[in-house]
Parts: C-alpha cells; sequence; structure tokens
C-alpha cells in the first residue's frame, strides 16, 4: 500500500472549502468542473489529501456506492507539528473532542466539518 486519501460524499461542496482552505490553508489542487458549482475537488496541504465528491456525482458515475444510506460517519485523525495554530484556526467552531492529552501520548482537539464529519487534530510530542 502506498496512500490514503479519503472521498467525503456530501450534498455540496462549496460550503466545506472554507473550513479547509481559509482556516486550515489548504490548496485546492483540482476541481470538476473547474468553474461553476463543484461536482468534485481534490484538497492538500503537505502530506494530508482530503476530495470531496458530490452524492450525485457519485451517483452518476456508481449509482451502488450510493443504493443505502449516506450520512456523515467519517472520523477524519489528522497528525500536525503543532495544534495551537489549528486551535486559533478553528476558533469558534463547538469542538466535538475537546483539547485533551491522551494516554497515548497525543494532545488532540476536534471538530466537525461543514458536512458534518469529524476531524480530530493531534500533535505528538517527542520525548527528549
Amino acid at each position: 500500500m502506498k496512500k490514503l486519501t479519503p472521498v467525503l460524499v456530501v450534498d455540496a461542496i462549496e460550503p466545506c472549502l472554507s473550513f479547509w482552505i481559509d482556516r486550515l490553508g489548504f490548496k485546492k489542487v483540482a476541481s470538476v468542473p473547474e468553474e461553476g458549482p463543484l461536482d468534485f475537488v481534490i484538497l492538500s496541504h503537505g502530506n494530508v489529501e482530503i476530495m470531496y465528491q458530490t452524492k450525485a456525482s457519485v451517483a452518476a458515475d456508481v449509482p451502488a456506492a450510493v443504493a443505502g444510506p449516506l450520512t456523515p460517519s467519517t472520523f477524519l485523525y489528522i497528525e500536525v507539528e503543532e495544534l495551537d495554530p489549528i486551535l486559533e484556526a478553528l476558533r469558534g467552531i463547538e469542538p466535538v473532542v475537546p483539547l485533551r492529552n491522551t494516554f497515548y501520548g497525543a494532545r488532540e482537539f476536534g471538530v466537525r466539518e461543514p458536512a458534518g464529519n469529524c476531524v480530530t487534530f493531534a500533535e505528538f510530542k517527542s520525548a527528549k
């Protein structure tokens, strides 16, 4: 295995873009179509890549993939170098994972992105 990139299926992509691009500094790498309402988008920041695709686009491409219920049930876990800039960028968004230190050595904080998926950011400090 080489890489894992989540594809989050949503009703509309545009409401999710500000969360990733404006707050967290992701870049839009590709989109379909390039202009107008989006069916698909790739967002990237360093080694982290996330894709969004609309339910309508998935239904047109792979109908069986949307035959059952699609409700947000995805949890993304993103390791970051420093958690404090993330906390500042996400100020005002209600946490689903309050700031905490875990038994496995992570300092974590999590929120829901606009489509309802949970995103947890984790900082691991190396032992000195």
